[in-house]
Order: structure tokens, then sequence, then C-alpha cells
């Protein structure tokens, strides 16, 4: 979840500034090898790939900042965010790929780093991969389920994270409601916020804001890391001296990096990226097939969809880019103002029914809700009972979150849980039915292609 400090060494290295700046930056980086001994390695593709982990050590954040902002209990030296950035060959896109901890994943076969222990290739979570045995086979491990080759490793914690967000003069964030986790004692009103360090990392942290878990947090992650480009970018870092390093020094303060990873980089990537903006970056997290694959001595793991998976890895090692840029039109068709929802239409299937005696109305609700991008069943069936005046959403209460952004589409409608419905949901029109209402998720899905992926200027504060 640190990975936007260890992503901005990258932006920061994009000003230029030059050598005599840069030079010695690269001191304070702790050393380690996550490359030894690595064989059968994927094939190189086109551009650069940068593993980049955030780990949740916390030595020396202060005894305050750890009761303010609910960071007690002893650091367990883990991953928790997982990032595969690609920079494309002619240094002017960067790709951002969250990984979900709890990606089910299969250890090849390695020595524990803890009890020296020989273990056989096994199936864990992803974030095993860093407990047993550390970067090297974190980088092993990736590179299996991916087949992309890591060209460099980058690791970050909480220190570096919130020392680097104070440095830059903080973050702006925006949010289309309230938000509030008591776990991390996130708390923000709808809005646009400045957050410095601290309230950065409860953002960041922050995964019991909805349902929507680790998936959320990742989108929350990938919002924040463009915000961060867009202060860097904007706000006269990169091109003042002095500023420069003051926010490098800072941030390469606590990050572990390999051996390969030093001014030279820097500088060549400074040569070629001055250009770089919030539009540069691209934003995706891995196509998941199941939400909660279960696996005997391990417990609810995510499972990507293999297919889709493999078709993004191959668009990084083919350096192409994921997110769909539309061209702008000559004379834009002003569309009405659509409401900001929680899950995507296209991710909630729906039944129809039709309530009421009146012919037809079945055929047209489900012809409104498919055309708003609702997966309907193209169905439509006749409900059962008298006549209904009011629409009805009948749904499963673990797809709670899907039902309150298809009510938002149907404005009027009473939602109504139904424990063991399953995944789709039921809509029984009634004759008070007034139309179906625009939705979206606060990215525009419209221009996310194939992969759902968004650009950094898609998601910052207008």
């Amino acid at each position: 979840m640190r990975m936007a400090t260890a992503l901005s060494v990258v932006v920061l290295a994009a000003g230029g500034i030059g050598h005599a700046v840069v030079t010695g930056l690269d001191t304070g980086i702790t050393r380690v090898d996550p490359f030894k001994d690595m064989k059968n390695r994927p094939q190189a593709g086109t551009g650069m790939n940068v593993l980049v982990v955030g780990t949740d050590g916390r030595d020396r954040i202060t005894p305050e900042e750890k009761r303010k902002y609910r960071l007690g209990g002893a650091p367990c030296h883990c991953t928790d965010t997982v990032l595969l950035v690609h920079i494309s060959e002619d240094r002017e896109r960067a790709s951002v790929v969250s990984l979900p901890r709890d990606s089910y994943a299969e250890l090849p076969e390695h020595t524990d780093q803890n009890s020296g222990e020989k273990h056989r290739a096994h199936p864990v979570k992803l974030n095993a991969a860093y407990a047993e045995g550390g970067p090297a086979l974190t980088v092993r491990t990736v590179e299996a389920l991916t087949r992309v080759k890591i060209d460099h490793y980058l690791e970050v914690d909480f220190t570096s994270f919130m020392r680097t967000v104070d440095a830059v003069g903080g973050v702006r964030i925006c949010t289309a409601k309230p938000v509030k986790d008591a776990y991390t004692g996130l708390e923000l009103a709808a809005g646009t916020h400045e957050l410095d360090g601290g309230q950065a990392l409860q953002y960041v942290r922050s995964r019991h804001i909805d349902g929507a878990a680790d998936i959320g947090r990742m989108q929350r992650q990938q919002k924040f890391l463009a915000a961060l480009v867009d202060r860097l970018t904007s706000g006269g870092v990169l091109f003042n001296p002095v500023r420069f390093r003051e926010v490098a020094t800072t941030l390469l303060g606590s990050v572990r990096a390999d051996e390969g990873f030093g001014t030279d980089q820097l500088l060549a990537l400074a040569k070629a990226m001055r250009g770089f903006t919030p539009a540069s970056s691209e934003f995706v997290s891995v196509p998941i097939g199941d939400m909660d694959f279960s696996v005997k001595g391990i417990g609810s793991t995510v499972k990507w969809d293999a297919v889709k998976a493999q078709q993004l890895f191959a668009a990084l090692r083919e350096d192409r880019p994921l997110a769909e840029r539309p061209a702008p039109a000559s004379t834009p068709e002003k569309k009405p103002e659509a409401v900001v929802v929680d899950v995507a239409p296209e991710k909630i299937r729906v039944q129809v029914y039709n309530g009421t005696r009146i012919d037809g109305l079945g055929r047209k609700v489900d012809d409104a809700l498919r055309g708003a991008g609702f997966d309907t069943t193209r169905t439509p069936m006749t409900g059962e009972g008298g006549e209904l005046k009011r629409t009805v959403i009948e749904y499963d209460p673990r797809w709670d979150r899907s039902a309150e952004s298809l009510a938002a589409a149907l404005p009027g409608a009473e939602l109504k849980p139904v424990p063991g419905r399953g995944g789709t949901l039921r809509v029984t029109a009634g004759s008070e039915y007034r139309g179906v209402t625009a939705v979206r998720v606060e990215a525009p899905a419209a221009a996310r292609g194939p992969f759902e992926a968004v650009t950094g200027d898609q998601v910052v504060c207008p």
C-alpha cells in the first residue's frame, strides 16, 4: 500500500534536474538481491518492469502517530500490497497493475528463510511468498504467475510513505460520498480533502469502508497514486533542486531495492520522462475469476480469471497500453449526469418481472436496464400475486452493494432482502415505474477498455 512512494522514485527523476542533484541519493537505499540464483526466468519483453511491494514496517513512527493513525501492534514484516509497474520503452507511459495480496498462488520449491526448512512447491496466498522467502521468493512467484520478467525490485514501508507525502506538501483526494473506517480511523466527508502523510496512510490502508474489502482498497490506492503523480508534476517539486532533493532523500531513506536500481537509472528515466503527467499513467487490477476460492488449509483466496489475466500480462510484455483513450468528438453529445455507485452495472445480473397488468412493461424495464449497462437475462417474466404500485428489488444480503447500485438506477424502488436468493437480483416492476437513471462507478467505464483500466487524469480531482 505504500507503493506510491516507490513509484514516485521514477516520477521524481522526470524533472531531469541534473547529475549533481541526483548523485549520492541512492546511498540511502538498503540493498537486497531478489534475483540471486534465479533460473528459468521469463523471456524479457519491451520496456521496464518494476515489482513494488509495501510492507508494514513502522519502527520509526512515533508513539503519538501510532495512536493517532491506529498503527498499534507489532509489525509482521509481511507484504499487504503488491504492484507490477511497467514503464514503456518510449518512457511516455507507466502502467500499474494491482495484484491482490490474497491471490491464489503456487510457491515454487524453496528454502524457508525463517526455519531453514526446504519446502516443495505448494499453494498459498500471494503475500505468503514474502513471509517464507523474502524478496527473492516474491519475485519468483510473481514471475511464475504473470510470465512477466521483473527488471527491478522496490520495497517501501509505513515510515517512508508518511514522510514522503508530507515532504511533497500533502495530496488532494476527492470522494463522491462520505467514507468511514473504524479500523484505521479514516473519516472523510463527501468532497475534496488535502491529506497529510498520516491521513493518506489511513486512506490507502482502509478496507472496511464497504463490502468491496481489498478490491475497494486497491481502487483507492490507484486513485491516490494518480493524485500523488499530479502533485509531483504540478507542484514544482520536479523543477526545484532543493525540494527535489528533500523529497527524494525522504523517500529513499527507507526504501529497499535491488543493486541495479540507482543514480544512472534515475538519470536515464529523467531524460526520457520530462513530459510525464497523470494522463501518462494508467491503473488496473488483475481480472478476478472467483473472489472466494476456497483452498484446504489456506482458506478463502482470490483466484484470477486465467484468460483475461494472461491477456493483460501479454499486453505488458508487448508494451501495449491498457486503457483506451477515446478520440474527442468534434461536437460532443451532452448526456445526462450519471449517479455514482459502488458496483458497475455490467457486473450486476438482473431478472425482470412485470408486477402489473400493463402489457409489455417487463420488456420495457429489461430493455432500459440493459441499455444502462446492467446484465439482464433478456427474458422478462410475469410476476406472481397482486398488482404492484412500487417497484421492488429482491436481493441476497451478500449482494447488498449491487442491490444499492441497482436501486440508484430505479428511482423509488423498494429494496427487499431475501437470504439465499443468490447473485441474480430480481426486479418486479410496479405501476409507478419512472424509468431508468444512468449510473456509473467513479471512473468512467467507457474509457476503461478490455482490462477496465483507467488513466490518472480520469481519477484525480477535477
